[in-house]
Parts: structure tokens; C-alpha cells; sequence
């Protein structure tokens, strides 16, 4: 029997372009029986579980604006430049100003996995909705928790940082888990080549406590060269359907520009309707 996995990479504000790619899916009832988040991607997932359209764009285009949400303030007051459990606490529970349905997300059939990186052995860990309760979203904190900008989040009795340390584009996962469909929303265009990270003395000496860590950090430019060669060849079989935007934005990890993020979420919604057609024919709907 055919399943279908989706997943969706990280990348802070710029993940703007899978959340209009995954509203559209929301307009063409387009589901799948996996779903796998790596950061932002995983909360980006949530609302599209959930059936909230456009809740993603609030993020980014309204609320990156309260000085609660991310910049240096946070940092120093809390230790992170991305204020989680503002985010993913504050506004997304129950009795915030956006609150995710989370009886909705937890009733969806679909498999929800959110890409985590244990701190203390560097390896990657899939959380699901399991490891989430009503008003406790630690798991999407857990995989958005970037090193040095973010402190790590605990869940489980363990520590967690940023799923993209470890997986930065988990098709291993989902292929291990039987899927021979896979759809890929990357955040950054397909000429994109990551480079080594800067300031390597800065992140070595900040994160001196979690040396797996540092070792991935060291070594993800090299692993990301890889998964994205290994998901072109997926591509060039038939086996994966890759978006990616068609053309370089204006948007880094940390823009808080409300216009330009938005075209981000544009480029997002022209990108799927240019290749709609292609991508049913893909899925067999």
C-alpha cells in the first residue's frame, strides 16, 4: 500500500514560503500519511494539521513584530533571540491570541514528527504528538531551539536543540518509515550552497558544554551537501517532489520585515499554483 510522507525544512522566518505552499494544500484537501517538521518547518506543520489556514502568516507578518517575539531584548532578558515559550506558549495555547486547535491536530490520522537534536549525543530525535499535551508545545520549541540564539529546551528529562543541527532534511526517516512518496518543501532555492559556519571560535566557546553539538555544527554544511544531493536523486527516480523557491527573497532567519516576509508567502502560494497540476499527477489525487 502507497504512502505518502511530506516534510518540510527549517530555516526561522523564511520558512514563510512553506507556510503558503502548505495553505495551499490546505485549499486542495492535499494530505499525506506522514508529515515530518525540521524547526520552523515543525510549526509550520501544526496549523497545517490542525486545518488553520493562514494562522502560519500571523507569525510572521504580525506577530515577529512584538518586541516579545524575537531581538536582542530577549536574548538578554531570557537568554534566547527566538523567545519559545513566547511563541509557542504564550500565543499558541489555548488562552493565547492565536491559539493552535489542538484537538483538531491531535484527531488528524496523519503521523506528525518534529525533528529534535538530543544536546548531549548530537543525534537526531523525532518527537510526535505524543510527546505534546494541551498548552505544552515544548516539542515544537524543542526542534526550533537553534543553538547559541536559543537556550536548549528540556522535554522528557532530556535537552534539545534545533532538529536541523542533526537532520536538516529528514528523507532517511521517511523512507525508514515506508514511505514511497515523498513531497519536500525546501526553504532556500536549489542553487543554494551552504556554507561552513562563521564565527566558529564564538559558537565553540558558547556552546563548550554540548561538544556533540559543536561537532555537528561543525560538520552541517558537509551533511547538507549530501541530503540534498541524495533528494535530487529521489527526485530523478520519481520517488520525492521537491519545492523550493524559484527565485532567491529577501528574507534571512531573523527578518522581522513585514512586507518582505510576506513575499515570501507569496512566492510560497505562486510556486505551488505553478506546478499544481504536476504535483497531483505525483500524488495520484
Amino acid at each position: 500500500m502507497s504512502k505518502s510522507g511530506l516534510i518540510v525544512e527549517g530555516g526561522g522566518m523564511k520558512c514563510a514560503y512553506s507556510a503558503g505552499i502548505l495553505d495551499r494544500f490546505l485549499d486542495d484537501g492535499i494530505t499525506f500519511d506522514e508529515c515530518i517538521g525540521v524547526s520552523a518547518g515543525s510549526g509550520n506543520l501544526a496549523s497545517y494539521l490542525a486545518n488553520q489556514r493562514e494562522r502560519n502568516l500571523h507569525f510572521y507578518t504580525i506577530y515577529q513584530n512584538h518586541p516579545e517575539y524575537l531581538g536582542m531584548k530577549n536574548y538578554l532578558k531570557h537568554g534566547s533571540y527566538f523567545n519559545l515559550q513566547y511563541i509557542y506558549g504564550t500565543i499558541t495555547n489555548s488562552t493565547g491570541i492565536d491559539p493552535v486547535d489542538y484537538q483538531a491536530l491531535t484527531a488528524n490520522p496523519a503521523e506528525y514528527y518534529l525533528t529534535a537534536t538530543n544536546a548531549k549525543t548530537g543525534e537526531a530525535e523525532y518527537l510526535s504528538k505524543e510527546d505534546m499535551k494541551k498548552d505544552d508545545f515544548r516539542a515544537i520549541m524543542a526542534s526550533c531551539a537553534i543553538p547559541v540564539v536559543c537556550k536548549p529546551i528540556e522535554l522528557n528529562g532530556k535537552l534539545y536543540f534545533d532538529g536541523g543541527v542533526s537532520d536538516s532534511i529528514p528523507v532517511q526517516k521517511a523512507l525508514d518509515d515506508g514511505c514511497d512518496k515523498l513531497v519536500v518543501i525546501l526553504e532556500n532555492p536549489r542553487s543554494f550552497h551552504r556554507q561552513p559556519q562563521k564565527y566558529k571560535p564564538f559558537y565553540h566557546l558558547i556552546l563548550r558544554n554540548y561538544p556533540e553539538i559543536v561537532k555537528k555544527i561543525d560538520r552541517r554544511h558537509l551533511e547538507y551537501h549530501k541530503v540534498i544531493a541524495y533528494v535530487k536523486k529521489l527526485e530523478e527516480e520519481g520517488r520525492a517532489f521537491v519545492f523550493a523557491p524559484s527565485h532567491a527573497g529577501k528574507v534571512k532567519t531573523t527578518t522581522k520585515d513585514s512586507e518582505d516576509i510576506h513575499e515570501q508567502y507569496d512566492l510560497g502560494i505562486a510556486d505551488y499554483d505553478a506546478r499544481q497540476d504536476e504535483l497531483k499527477a505525483f500524488l495520484r489525487v
